[in-house]
């Protein structure tokens, strides 16, 4: 686990844009898994910006998101798919056929995660996964408890992310209850994972995530047995973790042919 601290937002989205475009420079046909809400925007805006400079072509690239709340259609303003169009897919040269959502209206939502799972083993997993982190630890829609060898599946949200997210809503009423998500264990099998926190709310699940026990009741936590993660903070949400210096130490005095792997 590498843990790289930036002053702000803006500077470390652009650096792990760097990171990003050294894998798919790598591998054209580089398979993404891909998360949405706030904390991977920035990141997003960045490989908007490395795709029209043509820095980074995504002609040939397969993304699959993380998530997608059940009950709501793919063209639903607070739907998941309708946030990636917004905030990436519609300003980037993806092939719609290489972008793939959980249907959260499908008929058989367990057959629904199976196929989802299946596909993506089919595409030879995932090279590169893109994570937030919830202030109680969630990765994914995978809330505390969660199993952490779990596969794609249906979830039931807590109060507490339901809160979260009630914001993008009009009231928490409209707020689904279930969702489909990657599990951790699907998340585990990437072969590298970046995973973005930002922010003083951040503090405390970030150095439970880096520095606490490795527990179910935080599933963040199981990214330490990780060998290819990264960790993108802002000094905010660094504020909390113990070894601070250390990390900081670290990067910065990294063999210079390691500097974006």
């Amino acid at each position: 686990m590498e843990v790289i601290i930036q002053p702000d937002i803006t500077s470390a989205s652009r650096l792990a844009a760097k990171f990003a475009l050294n894998v798919l420079n790598k591998k054209k046909d580089a398979v993404l898994g891909l998360a949405s809400g706030q904390s991977p925007l920035f990141f997003y805006k960045e490989l908007i910006r490395l795709n029209k400079e043509n820095k980074i072509d995504f002609s040939h690239v397969i993304t699959f998101n993380l998530d997608e709340y059940v009950g709501l259609p793919g063209d639903h303003p607070c739907s998941y798919r309708y946030s990636m169009q917004e905030n990436l897919f519609n300003h980037i040269n993806i092939k719609p056929e290489n972008i793939h959502i959980p249907n959260g209206t499908a008929e058989d939502i367990p057959a629904e995660c199976r196929s989802y799972e299946q596909a993506i083993e089919k595409k030879g997993g995932i090279d590169l996964q893109i994570l937030g982190v919830g202030v109680d630890g969630h990765i994914g829609f995978n809330e505390p408890s969660s199993s952490l060898g779990s596969p794609t599946r249906i979830k039931t949200l807590t109060d507490q992310t339901r809160w979260d997210n009630a914001r993008f809503f009009d009231n928490l009423d409209e707020v689904p209850r279930h969702c489909i998500t990657m599990g951790v264990g699907t998340i585990m099998k990437s072969r590298k994972v970046f995973l973005f926190a930002f922010g003083a709310n951040k503090a405390d699940v970030i150095a439970k995530t880096i520095e606490g026990p490795i527990t179910a009741m935080v599933p963040a936590t199981i990214l330490q047995t990780h060998p290819k993660v990264k960790i993108f903070i802002d000094e905010a949400a660094a504020e909390k973790l113990k070894r601070k210096n250390y990390y900081e130490w670290v990067f910065n005095n990294k063999p210079s042919w390691q500097k974006y792997d």
